[in-house]
């Protein structure tokens, strides 16, 4: 899961993307609404944060520009105050959740939750392909009813290669969904979690690599072995 962090304190804003990122949530700040259009224009996100007092475009316009896109993104709004009439309007502008400050970070992931499970409800909560079993609400994956334990960076990647149903996904989208905008785009984590993560859930290897193009679930005689040079 990938979340935009739209907060202009930036304490606040470090201390929400450092407690995500240890509940396997990838998170990118923008600390004004200039930015977080920006980011918005460029990448893709699950979720949005939006702290309806930010400098530039409000949260409320940046709220407003995503319903008007269609992107379907689910929006939940931080403020300061909790008057009803406060919540009632950025409902009216296409919130989905409202959380008051000061919140509670166990609180604001269990939400993120219910909101990211809201948006998939068209796949089943739990995940199985291949013989996998993945929980993401739990954050537990089983192979052949074998507990599998992942890092959060493994969880994430497999995360994402277990909604793409079998399909290819590149190196490049692995990156841009489980990792933040930090990342660099020349590093080799990708390759490096992947390896791992092969390892972890054991033979026969699960995660095909389709050289030049990306990684899949699949088993068969095109999944490479960990210790390829074709990873």
């Amino acid at each position: 899961m990938r979340v935009l962090i739209v907060e202009d304190e930036p304490y606040l804003a470090e201390a929400v993307r450092d407690g995500l990122r240890l509940e396997a949530i990838a998170a990118d700040i923008a600390g004004d609404g200039n930015s977080a259009l920006e980011l918005l224009s460029v990448n893709s996100y699950d979720l949005a944060v939006l702290d309806r007092d930010v400098p530039g475009p409000s949260g409320d316009e940046i709220a407003r520009r995503i319903v008007a896109s269609g992107s379907g993104i689910p929006i939940l709004m931080l403020t300061a105050a909790d008057r009803i009439d406060d919540k009632a309007s950025g409902f009216e502008l296409g919130a989905d959740d409202y959380l008051t400050k000061p919140f509670e970070l166990r609180e604001l992931v269990m939400r993120l939750r219910a909101l990211d499970r809201r948006r998939a409800h068209a796949r089943p909560p739990v995940s199985e392909i291949a013989g996998l079993r993945l929980d993401p609400f739990r954050r537990q994956v089983f192979r052949d009813g074998r507990y599998v334990a992942l890092t959060r960076k493994q969880f994430a990647v497999l995360e994402v290669l277990v909604a793409a149903e079998g399909g290819v996904v590149s190196a490049e989208e692995l990156l841009e969904r489980a990792w933040d905008a930090n990342a660099d785009p020349f590093t080799n984590a990708v390759r490096i979690t992947v390896s791992g993560l092969r390892k972890r859930l054991g033979e026969p290897w699960l995660i095909a690599t389709v050289p030049g193009v990306g990684y899949r679930i699949g088993t068969g005689m095109d999944t490479i072995h960990p210790g390829s040079t074709r990873e």
